[in-house]
């Protein structure tokens, strides 16, 4: 594994770069490969634990695109014309409790921790959700969750932008109808999880109208 060698000021153009994007130029598809690098950075994303609670669903079928419109006021426009558009699920409380079979499996089988990491590594879990972040019920887990999931979009923006791509975050939808429809079109058991977010990918149609607009620098760090 090299140490990592992008120069700052090509990290901060990809910052600048970046913009949420509300129109795609249709024309212009994301190759498989860029969209692949695109969804390994959310598969190698940190999360809590390294519990990883997400699943990632990329929907190309052009009848379920239409099919989330009703449901997504924020989405039409960037369903029609995005390259690629993406779901982003978080688990809800049957998979991230402390002692659900999924938290299990992660540590025996993707982990491969000895039993007696396992062990120690639930009782860190339990105490965790009991006792330092009191994450006593479902809608709390799945809010918990769905910061970890951010965590991966933010990274999946990120690394578009750094090879040119654009994209748009999308959290205008209606959550219990758009459940629903996952539920009974796209096979999600919603069960176990929930939407938090859509993304859109692709090209830009045309350049921002507005240059990027920030607090000062100054205003939101403090040192102490």
């Amino acid at each position: 594994m090299s140490t990592p060698n992008i120069s700052k000021n090509e990290i901060i153009n990809a910052f600048q770069f970046r913009h949420a994007t509300k129109e795609f130029d249709e024309t212009k598809k994301v190759s498989n490969e860029d969209i692949d690098f695109i969804l390994k950075t959310a598969n190698l994303s940190p999360s809590s634990f390294g519990f990883e609670p997400w699943h990632f669903i990329v929907v190309q079928d052009k009848e379920l695109r239409e099919l989330l419109k009703p449901v997504a006021w924020g989405a039409p426009l960037k369903l029609d014309t995005a390259s690629h558009f993406v779901l982003g699920l978080s688990m809800k409380a049957s998979m991230t409790k402390w002692d659900s079979k999924y938290i299990m499996h992660m540590m025996k089988d993707v982990k491969q921790f000895p039993e007696d990491v396992i062990e120690m590594y639930s009782k860190f879990y339990k105490e965790f959700q009991e006792r330092d972040f009191n994450l006593d019920s479902d809608k709390k887990l799945f809010d918990w969750a769905s910061k970890q999931t951010y965590i991966a979009l933010g990274n999946m923006m990120t690394s578009a932008a750094l090879i040119g791509i654009d994209s748009c975050p999308i959290e205008g939808f209606h959550q219990e109808k758009t459940e629903a429809l996952l539920r009974e079109k796209f096979g999600v058991d919603t069960d176990k999880y929930g939407l938090s977010y859509m993304a859109a990918f692709g090209y830009r149609k045309t350049e921002p109208q507005f240059e990027k607009s920030r607090r000062n620098f100054e205003d939101i760090v403090t040192w102490k």
